[in-house]
């Protein structure tokens, strides 16, 4: 059995923590209808920044007004987010000072897909507000660690997207992948995990993290 050890544990929000690919796909679906665009074009959108999406798919007088209608809407769904299976005990499990969070979402969305879901946020939370380039780029999990006065080589990331898993191992973190959003072949992870619920931490030292059968 592959274990992996830690000092810290970071974790991704949505399609990790949270489910929310309806809630997406909702907004996504009426944004793309009242600007235009061909939905096919988000084919690989998930886990990027709002930002970075609107950005390619938009000229640019247009992005600034887009932008704040896509966040409108999010926001106004994340109602309807429900947390992943074992996503409350999986943070339970992490000593506190030792978690963090790292989302492509903004700090107004994540907290509201997390109140929705029944969350209570770590110390540490790094959202898109925080950084200048998101994932696939390797800050947002450079800056978690840095939050948390982490070595980036001690982390763990848990990611259910491919963008996320290459930021991570730009940052020279290991990866335990949740399957949700992408098939097991797509994540290119140590670890594979069909959930939070299957992903263990044992440890009050060095943190060792493996995955249970389902």
């Amino acid at each position: 059995m592959v274990v992996l050890k830690a000092d810290a544990i970071l974790l991704d929000l949505d399609g990790t923590l949270v489910d929310s690919t309806d809630s997406i796909a909702r907004c996504w679906l009426r944004w793309c209808r009242q600007y235009d665009v061909d939905p096919a074009r988000l084919a690989d959108a998930h886990g990027r920044t709002t930002a970075d999406i609107v950005a390619d798919l938009l000229p640019g007088p247009m992005v600034s007004a887009a932008l704040a209608r896509i966040d409108e809407m999010e926001i106004e769904d994340a109602v309807t987010v429900r947390p992943m299976p074992g996503a409350a005990e999986l943070l339970a499990s992490i000593p506190a000072g030792r978690r963090a969070v790292v989302t492509s979402g903004s700090a107004v969305i994540a907290a509201a897909r997390m109140r929705a879901a029944g969350l209570t946020p770590p110390g540490v939370v790094v959202t898109a507000d925080d950084v200048l380039r998101g994932k696939p780029h390797p800050e947002p999990y450079l800056l978690g660690a840095q939050r948390l006065g982490i070595e980036p080589g001690r982390c763990v990331v848990v990611e259910d997207a491919p963008s996320g898993i290459a930021a991570a191992r730009a940052a020279g973190m290991a990866v335990v992948g949740i399957v949700s959003t992408h098939e097991a072949r797509q994540l290119e992870a140590d670890l594979v995990a069909g959930s939070p619920a299957e992903v263990r931490i044992d440890g009050t030292g060095p943190l060792l993290v493996d995955v249970t059968a389902p």
